[in-house]
């Protein structure tokens, strides 16, 4: 397993759902298996999100076959002086569907949930769902205090999580709403859940 902290994460997929390879489990992973993986993958979504990517980055070649298969590319945009936004720019010059939030990807498959398979919305009900948090997410969020503004190396410091478990938690924690980046890869917390 590659990274080795991402092992909770792929037990927990493993338990409710599937992990899928092409390889034999335990396999090292090398240079070559990297591209293959990001092939199989573009090959079994809807859609493709880049978050952030240099442009010699592993996720342009995820983008690049989900493009080739006929899926929807979509781009975050970042900073423009950031080497590891460059990708992204790319992406959304050549056609890739800029995204701003969990909105631009859901109003492009609109088709997956029709009105009468869809629960009810928040403004219908008057009230938000609930938002399970996973641990990490959890520590992070705790991190993150009420009204503060915090770098993503001071939240890896202060949470004690690995660099791939804290940006992982962050994002989701960014599409539950919880949580939003400033400029300069900055987080600071939405409101709400104390």
């Amino acid at each position: 397993m590659f990274p080795p902290e991402n092992a909770e994460l792929f037990e927990r997929i493993a338990a409710n759902g599937a992990v899928i390879s092409q390889f034999p489990f335990n396999r090292p992973a090398d240079k070559q298996s990297f591209p293959i993986r990001n092939r199989i993958v573009a090959g079994m979504t809807l859609g493709t999100v880049v978050v952030e990517a240099n442009l010699t980055s592993g996720a342009l070649i995820t983008a690049n076959f989900a493009n080739e298969y006929g899926r929807q590319v979509f781009a975050v945009p970042g900073r423009i002086d950031s080497p590891r936004s460059k990708g992204c720019h790319d992406l959304i010059k050549k056609g890739a569907k800029l995204c701003e939030g969990i909105e631009d990807i859901l109003s492009e498959f609109e088709y997956l949930f029709p009105a009468s398979n869809r629960p009810a919305s928040p403004s219908e009900t008057g009230t938000l769902p609930g938002l399970a948090l996973s641990d990490n997410e959890a520590k992070v969020l705790a991190v993150l205090g009420a009204g503060e503004e915090r770098s993503v190396d001071e939240v890896i410091r202060a949470s004690g999580l690995p660099a791939s478990a804290v940006n992982v938690s962050l994002f989701s924690l960014e599409m539950k709403k919880l949580v939003r980046q400033l400029p300069g890869k900055i987080f600071t917390r939405n409101g709400g859940r104390e």
